[in-house]
């Protein structure tokens, strides 16, 4: 029951999340097509506001390990932040009658709700993975099924948004009435699957807590933690590289390859690539360990790097190297959870007490600070190459493609390197050492 309640909710919710971090740029320059001052002005705004909500992910992760209720200390906030969360997200893509600077300030304020009700969220529902099972195989099951339903939802909407606001728009009126027609619906069905987790998913594992955790002890929790703080720079690293990446997709169809409409096919493409990767993981990892699916996922992923840069404007060509990209990112960002989910054992082990949600809290600020150095590499390259001004292929010179491409291929392809190499060379908790830790735990509960 877990591996569906837990896993069905991450359907609607990073539906809603990817068309923000992945296409709110794009909305901004070419759908409400805001100057270019304006465009770099908000593009600072959210590198500061992700940055500093970032820094308060560690904060909201005490806040959901005290909490003491009769619906545990995950739901509560699940369902706050999952409210709040929706509501910000209408907020964002609504015509509230507001142009020009005074969009931006509007912007500013909206962007803040919306961060800080995505962190709770984003931090009490993952944080409940490590309280469902400590099993490794039935814990990779189930994020194997939460990213498998991600990744539903997420391509829905990269392979969806374009052709389905193209029909919208005339029949609504405009274009942005058509994408503030498409974020009501994912803000429902974000609703709707986030209610059957908090209904049907149930923790399994319990600890007793000595004492509730306090503030001045959050650094310890997590600066003691050796093995998080590994895990949190190596998949810093790799989740800019995908950002940037994804985040400039769009731009690369209509820009650089002219055709807009193939994005969407291409995009289609990924999505069963990435998927297909995630329903092969667990019998992958009957063959293979963890330590090797991390090396045979980043080597495609290096070579689809390589081929993409190559491949001009041939659209087949493209296919194969992002069926590499994303038949490799599939494993890396579910072998990511699964590190940060041991990390929560390996910690209780030194610590003496389990600290799920201060653990889980670096996986949003992972995400939020590697979106905020993605989004920064986004809108400078858009600005050097004269994105914000072009209007098809044929307004962008042969310099500023292959500047472009440099941006969306090789910086991210050195950081997928860098991050397994730092795994490689810090990262000690494989199956032995988490089986020994395990043992040992439940030799200390038994105890007490």
């Amino acid at each position: 029951m877990n591996r569906w309640a837990f896993g069905l909710g991450t359907l609607g919710r990073d539906g809603l999340a990817a068309l923000v971090s992945m296409f709110l740029m794009f909305y901004l320059s070419d759908v409400l097509d805001i100057s270019g001052a304006q465009f770099a002005a908000i593009s600072g705004v959210m590198v500061a506001m992700r940055i500093f909500d970032a820094v308060n992910d560690p904060f909201m992760g005490v806040v959901v390990d005290n909490t003491r209720s009769r619906w545990g200390k995950f739901k509560p906030w699940i369902l706050l932040g999952a409210v709040a969360w929706a509501g910000a997200s209408l907020l964002m893509f609504a015509d509230l009658g507001v142009r020009g600077w005074g969009y931006v300030v509007l912007f500013t304020v909206v962007y803040l709700v919306y961060e800080v009700s995505y962190t709770i969220n984003d931090i009490s529902f993952w944080s409940m993975l490590p309280a469902l099972t400590e099993d490794q195989a039935e814990r990779e099951r189930v994020g194997a099924v939460a990213r498998i339903c991600a990744n539903i939802g997420l391509f829905a909407v990269v392979v969806g948004i374009l052709p389905v606001t193209s029909a919208l728009a005339p029949v609504l009126g405009s274009d942005e009435a058509a994408w503030f027609a498409v974020v009501c619906v994912l803000a429902v069905v974000m609703l709707a699957f986030q209610a059957i987790t908090l209904i049907f998913a149930k923790e399994q594992v319990t600890a007793k807590e000595p004492e509730r955790t306090r503030v001045l002890e959050l650094f310890g929790v997590i600066g003691r933690n050796d093995q998080l703080l590994w895990v949190t720079l190596s998949m810093v690293l790799f989740m800019t590289g995908y950002g940037i990446t994804t985040s400039l997709g769009v731009y690369y169809f209509k820009y650089i390859v002219g055709d807009e409409g193939a994005y969407s096919i291409f995009a289609a493409i990924l999505a069963v690539a990435q998927i297909t990767a995630l329903v092969c993981f667990p019998l992958i990892s009957k063959r293979l360990r963890r330590g090797q699916i991390h090396l045979l996922a980043s080597a495609l992923m290096a070579a689809g790097y390589v081929v993409f840069l190559f491949a001009g404007t041939s659209l087949p060509v493209t296919g194969v190297a992002g069926v590499l990209l994303f038949s490799g990112q599939g494993m890396i960002q579910l072998l990511m959870v699964m590190f940060i989910a041991d990390s929560v054992e390996y910690g209780e082990l030194k610590l003496g007490r389990r600290n799920e949600s201060v653990t889980f809290s670096i996986q949003p600020f992972i995400y939020k600070l590697s979106n905020a150095f993605a989004v920064a590499v986004v809108g400078a390259t858009v600005l050097w190459t004269g994105l914000d001004t072009a209007t098809s292929a044929a307004d962008v010179t042969p310099g500023h493609a292959w500047l472009f491409r440099m941006s969306m291929m090789v910086v991210p392809m050195l950081l997928v390197v860098v991050s397994y190499l730092v795994m490689r060379a810090k990262y000690v908790l494989d199956e032995e050492r988490y089986a020994a830790i395990l043992a040992e735990l439940t030799r200390r509960r038994a105890d007490a």
